[in-house]
């Protein structure tokens, strides 16, 4: 209780007077309290109170307590006010009291997409329940390298052999300051001897080799790195795959199909990149600054002293800009996601766009969209432009004030030309480790974001848990609702008190209006929900103590809107029995009244069937759902519309399949065309979630009640088509 008790608190930012403020309104215990500040403005129990309610003004609204036998507005109670940001979280909390009030128990608020985080306040990005602000950085990215564990050791392989790469091209100033000094410009003047000129031609061989050794190093240090990404990324990408596959339905519906795809690829990519590429090089470059650091001091410790003395204000305005830069490239992934649920949704509904005519319309749309992810990627992209000129001019001044001091330095004698010549060319492997880490708060930023979102997913919790010890199960066909109650929120119940035994081998179909809770029930059969309140079970065995898997094993289902995978008609019907043999997926087809209209497809069963079928009619892809289930031999069926929208001689042909597919099967039908339900052995009616009537098309047309008129109203919406 006391998790719920926090999560029903929610943000408001207007005090009684109307003016800004940081406040929390409550409900715990009965008691509803408002507080802005940190001061208390409201607090009182519901004892005397009929209902809360909300009211939306002009840009401002109010939380209002209406007290019993009180019809004057005047007379409520004002909680709290609020702009227009905290309307919906209120309206949320409004319902969680009031369903308090009618049944008194406390549920927990379902907070709306576009939730703050509850430390700092600040708006949460679609799609994320974490705050890109307060998450602890240091937590994503220590967890992050536990998964590149497997693979440190070729890692820092892959860095130490870039790192001697790094060291042969530091040989380079070594070897100039030797040419310069022993053999160019000699404290005692030039000798053109032979001993010279074999000198210079061996510091010559030494660079090319140098030179030479640094590159075949490099290419090694790549191809390691490239193999370890790769390795990486296919691990983490069926990590985040195989979790979502395991999540439930309403964790699924939270997020868009474009944002999980984006999770298993783009981001996957991007935390990759940045652990394979930019954590080798932040190795390299760190040991690189060392070592670089320690030759120069060796070299002059005067000189070095002026070139690190920028460093450290450097380092300050770097940490001063990190949150400009994370905001920037918070707006960034706002601007992304968005332009990629637009262009999947358009790309999934392209039939529905072109039917319509609507091609202007979404091109335009994305468009739209496009050029703002451009706007905002083109103004970081400047920022970045303009901002690091100054910060290299900056960290120049060092390099000036060594070719000043440096060159007075030589001309009285405290420093070879060789020496100045080796420190100046030092100052590039000095300075390059500086500017590569100047760019690391973009690719922190980056890489933060997309492990928030791959973290989230890993670490959804299943709210569909299999118990430790599940229950065996031997599917007789039994389905009892023991008094289910159940909702998608808590307090907006869909089923209430649903008692109902449906026995082995009995058809039961489901009717009522749109919205009375015929779809949740069979939802609950397949247990893609948990009831709140009573149980579900099949042969006296409660759901919850059934392994998911066996429990779908033994259920077939036919929904109206049916979905083909790509590939060819045969792969469909096996989808439900992988190791079937040919003989079994024809038989199967035969059954469903599908063998016919297949064996006149251009390839038979192996014709591709097109992206969700639709190379195949709607009364086509329906029979191939039906050999689906047919070939799965499920002891319980479901069918959800199963012969909607068809043809009298499609839907003819489907229920003919559907005749034998029910036969000695428990089978629960949902249908809006109630003609199709004449032969089930009994109808239940269902009316705002619970079961109005129940018995068979005869007793229930005799009764004349909620069937009745719904039989009466097609029947003239029939002759009226006529």
């Amino acid at each position: 209780m006391q998790k719920k008790d926090i999560d029903n608190a929610v943000r408001y930012d207007l005090n009684i007077r109307g003016e800004l403020c940081e406040g929390t309104v409550t409900f715990a215990d009965g008691i509803v309290c408002a507080c802005a500040d940190s001061r208390e403005e409201f607090s009182r129990n519901l004892e005397g109170i009929k209902e809360a309610r909300q009211f939306t003004d002009i840009g401002c609204g109010r939380l209002e307590l209406v007290p019993e036998g009180c019809d004057d507005f005047s007379q409520n109670l004002t909680v709290c006010r609020f702009s227009m940001a905290s309307v919906n979280d209120i309206g949320e909390l409004c319902k969680v009291i009031n369903h308090y009030i009618k049944h008194g128990k406390i549920t927990e608020v379902s907070h709306n997409e576009a939730q703050r985080c509850p430390e700092c306040g600040k708006p949460l990005i679609p799609g994320i329940n974490a705050c890109m602000f307060c998450v602890k950085k240091t937590y994503l990215f220590s967890r992050a390298l536990k998964l590149m564990k497997p693979y440190s050791r070729q890692l820092l392989i892959s860095s130490l052999l870039l790192i001697l790469a790094d060291g042969c091209a530091a040989v380079v100033p070594i070897l100039n300051r030797v040419l310069t000094d022993n053999y160019l410009a000699p404290a005692g003047g030039i000798s053109a001897g032979a001993e010279t000129y074999r000198g210079i031609f061996l510091i010559a061989a030494l660079l090319i080799l140098s030179y030479a050794g640094g590159r075949v190093l490099t290419i090694f240090s790549g191809i390691l790195s490239n193999r370890i990404g790769s390795m990486f990324s296919n691990d983490l990408r069926l990590t985040v795959y195989d979790k979502i596959q395991t999540l439930s339905l309403t964790a699924l519906s939270k997020k868009t199909a474009g944002d999980l795809i984006k999770r298993v690829t783009r981001d996957t990519t991007q935390i990759r990149d940045f652990f394979t590429d930019q954590g080798k090089y932040a190795i390299e470059q760190g040991l690189m600054f060392i070592i670089v650091t320690i030759i120069l001091l060796f070299t002059s410790p005067l000189l070095t002293l002026l070139v690190l003395v920028p460093i450290p204000i450097f380092i300050v305005v770097i940490f001063k800009l990190w949150g400009y830069i994370h905001l920037r490239y918070e707006r960034q992934w706002k601007m992304d996601s968005r332009a990629t649920s637009i262009l999947h949704d358009i790309i999934k509904g392209i039939r529905v766009v072109k039917s319509f005519g609507n091609e202007k319309r979404e091109i335009s749309k994305f468009a739209n969209a496009s050029e703002k992810l451009a706007d905002v990627s083109s103004s970081n992209e400047r920022f970045w432009s303009l901002t690091f000129p100054f910060i290299g001019f900056f960290m120049g001044a060092g390099e000036f004030l060594v070719m000043f001091i440096g060159g007075r330095m030589v001309l009285d004698g405290e420093m070879t030309l060789g020496e100045l010549t080796q420190f100046t060319m030092f100052l590039a492997y000095l300075y390059n480790p500086i500017r590569w880490f100047s760019s690391l708060p973009r690719w922190l930023a980056n890489a933060a974001t997309s492990l928030i979102k791959i973290f989230e997913i890993i670490d959804e919790e299943h709210d569909l848990k299999d118990t430790l010890s599940p229950a065996p199960l031997n599917a007789g066909g039994q389905i009892v609702f023991d008094e289910v109650q159940f909702g998608y929120k808590a307090y907006e119940p869909v089923l209430e008190d649903i008692n109902l035994t449906i026995n082995p081998g009995e058809m039961i179909g489901l009717v009522g209006h749109s919205g009375a809770g015929k779809s949740t029930m069979i939802n609950l059969i397949m247990r893609l929900y948990d009831t709140d309140v009573g149980s579900v079970k099949i042969d006296g065995v409660s759901l919850k103590d059934i392994d998911q898997h066996v429990l779908r094993e033994n259920i077939g289902v036919v929904f109206q809107e049916t979905f083909l995978f790509s590939g060819s008609v045969y792969d469909n019907i096996a989808y439900a029995k992988p190791d079937a043999t040919y003989e079994e997926v024809i038989a199967a087809a035969k059954t469903a009244n599908a063998h016919e209209f297949i064996m006149k497809l251009p390839d038979g069963y192996n014709t591709p069937v097109g992206e969700n079928g639709h190379n195949l009619s709607g009364g086509e892809r329906q029979r191939i759902a039906i050999a689906r289930a047919v070939l799965k031999n499920p002891k319980i069926l479901i069918l959800d519309e199963a012969t909607s929208s068809l043809d009298p001689e499609t839907e003819g042909k489907i229920q003919e399949a559907l005749n034998r597919l029910t036969k000695n099967r428990t089978t629960v039908a949902i249908a809006h065309r109630l003609s199709t339900l004449r032969n089930a052995d009994r109808l239940v009616v269902l009316e705002h979630g619970k079961i109005a009537q129940v018995g068979s098309h005869q007793q229930l047309m005799e009764e004349k009640g909620i069937y009745y008129n719904l039989v009466m109203a097609q029947r003239q919406t029939a002759k009226v088509k006529k």
